[in-house]
């Protein structure tokens, strides 16, 4: 019995210590470049893509290009068989975390959907890509800058593929909301019930308020989850109790094991459609 434990963590070991390392790439933005850090498949492909979007604290840290909550990610991603593109929106124009900055300089609306689209026309250039089957998936701030970037009036005008598809967790949903949102590419999102950083009954209005003049749209509420309820352990905690300019200024932050579980279906199945 020892010895099959034993085995099993070595198992469950080795993969963290053979972790993929991210190839930084360089993406012409106007104006200057877009960094990015690209996870891609062996082989030569083709092979789906997913454009993947940090949340306000910012894509990587000091000693890691993309921090540790991103990367369990994008590892999962790419055992799927995905390459995993994730532009740095606030490393590229030299800005650290944007949680707890009033007078934000890069936008989700404008600068982050401007990287969402910069993004789609690098991989759509790349031989190892599969041009029909390029997602998005976004946390946070990112989430919000997704849902900007799928709705209809941002349709690119060319006749490249469209995104698949979009997964996006816990975004801000309540001036989208409020705008009449509607998606052109299937979109799913993944929010906390108790989530008091995002608001659980803007995104449910908005979802509800699209369907049958949208694409598909569905939101999953998971009851008890709070916000980043998918990072790997977590404990739960007030987030403006914390001086760490990385998270959120108010509400409280971390794991949900069952929603994480879920979750992890959820995205698996939503890309795979």
């Amino acid at each position: 019995m020892r010895l099959a434990l034993a085995a099993l963590v070595l198992t469950l070991l080795v993969p963290a210590a053979h972790a993929a390392a991210p190839q930084p790439v360089d993406i012409p933005l106007k104006g200057g470049l877009l960094h990015a850090q690209l996870y891609r498949p062996a082989g030569e492909g083709p092979f789906p893509a997913v454009i993947a979007l940090h949340g306000c604290g910012g894509l990587g840290g000091r000693a890691d290009p993309v921090l540790s909550r991103y990367r369990d990610w994008a590892e999962r991603l790419l055992q799927a068989g995905n390459a995993v593109l994730w532009p740095d929106s606030y490393g590229s124009r030299e800005l650290g975390p944007q949680c707890r900055v009033r007078e934000q300089r890069v936008k989700a609306r404008r600068e982050r959907v401007a990287d969402i689209m910069a993004a789609r026309g690098w991989l759509l250039k790349q031989p190892w890509v599969e041009r029909n089957r390029i997602s998005l998936i976004g946390w946070a701030n990112g989430a919000s800058a997704l849902l900007w970037a799928v709705r209809p009036q941002l349709a690119a005008h060319d006749a490249e593929p469209d995104f698949r598809a979009a997964v996006a967790f816990y975004p801000d949903c309540r001036i989208s909301a409020g705008l009449g949102w509607s998606a052109r590419v299937p979109t799913l999102l993944l929010i906390g019930a108790r989530d008091d950083v995002s608001s659980p009954p803007a995104c449910r209005q908005m979802v509800d308020g699209a369907h049958g003049r949208s694409a598909l749209a569905r939101i999953v509420i998971y009851p008890g989850a709070y916000h980043e309820f998918d990072r790997p352990n977590l404990p739960l905690h007030a987030s403006a109790a914390s001086a760490d300019a990385a998270t959120p200024d108010r509400g409280h932050v971390g794991t949900d094991t069952q929603a994480r579980a879920d979750s992890e279906k959820q995205v698996a199945d939503w890309l795979a459609r």
